[in-house]
């Protein structure tokens, strides 16, 4: 898949997005080994902290579909410079992406900004960071 049909199919999520109090849609699509895309856009509610973002839908949605390896992602938002993941989309990330997996980051703008999950988030916390399991 070209990463600017990746990218489309993020822009396109952001319709989808349910953000009645902040008002920024966001969304979020990525490609898995198998090659099949997952997509996902920002979900709000009331009770501010039981949101989710639009990477994590994406991720969420294709982990519980039994894909767990990724090739890349692209995010986009309507920002003045391309968009950047928050923090616990960065860790959540971390968690399914290799170092080298490649994001695409954009705004409705066409500015683009490609970066690894290693650029995104340097020194992560990783499983092998916890202590073995008894």
């Amino acid at each position: 898949m070209k990463k600017e049909d990746l990218i489309e199919r993020s822009i396109e999520m952001r319709k989808k997005a349910y953000v009645p109090y902040s008002k920024f849609p966001v969304g979020a699509a990525v490609l898995t080994k198998s090659g099949k895309v997952y997509t996902g856009c920002n979900i709000e509610n009331a009770a501010y902290p039981v949101s989710l973002c639009a990477e994590r839908v994406a991720i969420f949605k294709a982990v519980s579909d039994g894909e767990t390896e990724f090739v890349e992602m692209a995010v986009s938002a309507d920002t003045k410079r391309p968009v950047s993941p928050c923090g616990s989309c960065r860790q959540v990330m971390s968690e399914f992406f290799q170092p080298e997996t490649t994001i695409h980051l954009t705004n409705l703008q066409n500015q683009l900004k490609t970066v690894t999950m290693e650029e995104l988030l340097p020194f992560s916390f990783q499983p092998d960071d916890l202590p073995p399991s008894l």
